[in-house]
């Protein structure tokens, strides 16, 4: 073994398969045939599933039809009933076909989070149980997106944390790989749904991956390539309806250099926050942001305007989702802070460019205000970084902006 992981013939596989590929009996029957096949093969296979499509948004219906602020302990009770449903249809569906497998919510796999309710955070995961299964030739099936706390009660990891889940336990258990199945063949250079040239990325960085994924691109939860980079576990996103190769996502190579941006994502879950007539003083944006982030709620472009009279205008942007409580926040603040007016502005989006080769390019910035400029599109916010571009738009200009990017850079060619 070299750093934890095999390199003979048999390998340690985590398979995670999202709702779309467990979204009925038939679909998971297809699942039991190709998990069995792996394992025929020699390899040990541990597998992560998601609730069946639409469940968990059924459940989080059924708790506001009882209640306008459902409890976050008792939601994530609610919600985690989801994956154990399927986890347990996939054992029967394997043991019919001869194979010994055994079920395993979150807390039977040793998953530890942190106490906060619907948006946990692994802080441990202890395997000895599984390690023994695996052991006696089993096949473990772990329910996704749930652990517990030091309470030992049941937490969930938010949208997408069954990603993260496979991911975490590929670390754990020092597996070989992690293979994230979902509805689509890999990563794209666009979302196929919006510019027809979509072109699929036969590899990707992790830093790419991860910029893509905090940026809207949803193959995979960003918290789950942030494990996969840190324990350096190669992760394969593949489609469950046919075999293709897909996409790896992996350290960056010499390869991944020749791209200047490998890719455009697009985000409508966002609002931008405004404050304006803000004390222009040392410590408030401290204090602002201190209250937002003691509600959990995530900040990501800020601006703070050139201040005159003492006063200034601060602007950023926070989940759509999370609009009205970040406004609620800063309302009990107001009169405290002396903040003129607080102005919530719900129809935006982030379009952004992303690119290991952006780090050595010069003139990327300007060809992306250059293209949105040609389509009229106007610029609210902009942030970067070493290896993305991001523009706040108006949202009704999203799938236009996507395109006209995607084009301007030529990403739907592939490279000579």
């Amino acid at each position: 073994m070299v750093g934890g992981r095999r390199h003979d013939a048999m390998a340690l596989i985590v398979q995670k398969y999202g709702g779309t590929s467990v979204g009925n009996v038939e679909r998971i029957q297809n699942v039991a045939e190709r998990v069995l096949r792996s394992h025929r093969a020699g390899n040990q296979i541990v597998v992560v599933l998601s609730a069946m499509s639409g469940e968990t948004d059924r459940l989080v219906a059924l708790a506001h039809a009882i209640s306008a602020t459902p409890d976050p302990r008792e939601m994530d009770l609610l919600l985690s009933t989801g994956e154990r449903v399927t986890i347990a249809l996939l054992a029967l569906a394997l043991r019919e076909r001869g194979a010994s497998a055994q079920s395993f919510t979150g807390r039977q796999a040793g998953i530890l989070t942190d106490g906060a309710h619907v948006r946990a955070r692994i802080l441990n995961i202890t395997t000895d149980r599984l390690k023994r299964a695996l052991a006696a030739g089993q096949i473990p099936i772990v329910a996704g997106f749930q652990g517990m706390n030091a309470d030992a009660d049941v937490t969930t990891l938010g949208r997408g944390g069954s990603d993260t889940t496979a991911v975490a336990l590929a670390a754990a258990l020092s597996a070989d790989r992690c293979d994230i199945y979902t509805d689509v063949d890999g990563v794209y250079t666009v979302d196929p749904n919006i510019a027809a040239g979509a072109r699929q990325i036969a590899k990707i960085s992790y830093e790419e991956m991860l910029e893509m994924s905090s940026l809207g691109a949803k193959v995979l939860q960003a918290r789950s390539v942030a494990f996969a980079m840190k324990y350096r576990v190669p992760v394969w996103v593949r489609s469950s309806f046919n075999d293709h190769e897909g996409t790896l996502v992996t350290a960056e190579d010499k390869e991944m250099e020749q791209e200047v941006v490998s890719a455009v994502t697009s985000d409508k879950n966002q609002a931008k926050i405004t404050l304006v007539g803000v004390p222009d003083r040392s410590g408030i944006a401290s204090r602002i942001f201190g209250a937002v982030a003691q509600e959990n709620i995530l900040v990501d472009m800020i601006i703070q305007n050139i201040g005159q009279g003492g006063l200034t205008d601060l602007s950023f942007t926070v989940a759509r989702g999370d609009a009205d409580r970040t406004e609620a926040v800063l309302a009990a603040l107001a009169d405290e802070m002396k903040i003129k007016q607080i102005v919530v502005t719900a129809d935006i989006a982030k379009v952004s460019i992303v690119g290991l080769g952006m780090r050595s390019h010069t003139g990327v910035a300007a060809r992306m205000f250059e293209v949105l400029s040609s389509e009229g599109i106007n610029i609210l916010m902009i942030a970067t970084s070493e290896i993305k571009l991001s523009c706040v738009i108006d949202a009704k200009y999203t799938e236009l902006a996507v395109r006209a990017l995607h084009d301007g850079f030529h990403l739907g060619v592939a490279s000579a």
